[in-house]
């Protein structure tokens, strides 16, 4: 089973549908992206996930679906609506359905699975809570927003900002009241193998482990779990997670990775531009895997993939 974020996640899990049967597979999913704009509930790791596995996802962006269009965010500017967080017309045949079965009373697992099958995906497909976790984002400068000190929900820092302020803080609202969605805990116990997939480990993995029993399952299985670092040569390949490790106190590096992760991961993989330090990841106490961790290409992903099975 795999454990994701969104577009690093993506890859992988493409990957390993290139050398697994996808029903041999199950991916838990961050939602403390998630958000409501327009009346309209927004998954974007699980639609970023269910895109990439449906095959329909836009390489170029790494967001949103191939071949989109535009009229409704056109007409929403012209109209001087609120167009900020960009939606494709197809992206919101998605948002409209999700939200019509949710409002009729079905969970966001449900849902995601309706929308799975629909798309002729077979990967086990799960949000980690049906519940409302919500990524919230404690700005250290003042920016258009306001004043340094605010507290902005993740989509306002990640788009809206272009995550380019800096974070003092990150906390996960609702998690303490929220449950695991059926099958979550089950699988974690059951499952041959735990991959933590490339993602970002601060607002990606870190809302999957505030989710109450999924650090403590994870814990318990620690020697079966295996992490992609998202950190290649110390930086992001993508995103802020190089930038929200240091202002966070994390060294911006595979060490500080396996430092992260070593209360609850085995094995971290890291690229090969870190070969050099590999022992330095073992000292804290993980064991460290060197191989290619650079998804250019689906072969490269797939290759990645049965790296990780045979670590």
């Amino acid at each position: 089973m795999a454990l994701c974020g969104g577009v690093g996640a993506a890859r992988m899990l493409s990957g390993f549908v290139r050398v697994l049967p996808g029903q041999d597979l199950t991916a838990i999913v961050n939602v403390g992206d998630d958000m409501e704009l327009h009346g309209l509930h927004i998954s974007p790791d699980l639609d970023t996930v269910t895109y990439t596995l449906a095959g329909m996802d836009n390489q170029e962006t790494g967001w949103g679906v191939a071949r989109e269009t535009w009229a409704v965010m056109d007409e929403l500017a012209r109209l001087h609506g609120e167009d900020w967080f960009r939606l494709g017309d197809r992206d919101l045949a998605t948002h409209l359905y999700r939200t019509g079965r949710l409002r009729a009373g079905a969970t966001l697992s449900a849902v995601t699975s309706e929308l799975c099958e629909r798309r002729g995906i077979d990967v086990r497909l799960s949000p980690v809570t049906d519940d409302e976790l919500r990524t919230r984002v404690t700005l250290a400068q003042a920016s258009a927003l306001g004043p340094a000190g605010l507290e902005v929900g993740f989509q306002d820092y990640f788009v809206r900002l272009q995550h380019g302020v800096a974070v003092r803080g990150v906390r996960f609202e609702g998690a303490e009241s929220a449950r695991p969605a059926p099958g979550v805990l089950t699988s974690l116990a059951a499952a041959g193998r735990i991959v933590v997939c490339p993602s970002n480990p601060v607002v990606s993995i870190g809302p999957l482990l505030a989710v109450p029993g999924v650090l403590k399952a994870l814990t318990a299985r620690r020697e079966d779990v295996i992490a992609v670092s998202p950190i290649v040569a110390g930086a992001a390949l993508k995103g802020p997670a190089d930038r929200l490790l240091r202002e966070l106190g994390t060294e911006a590096s595979v060490v500080g990775v396996a430092r992260l992760y070593a209360p609850w991961v085995g094995t971290l993989v890291v690229d090969d531009a870190d070969a050099g330090l590999s022992e330095d990841v073992e000292a804290e106490g993980v064991r460290c895997v060197v191989t290619g961790t650079v998804m250019t290409s689906p072969e490269r992903a797939a290759n990645l993939a049965r790296v990780v099975l045979d670590a």
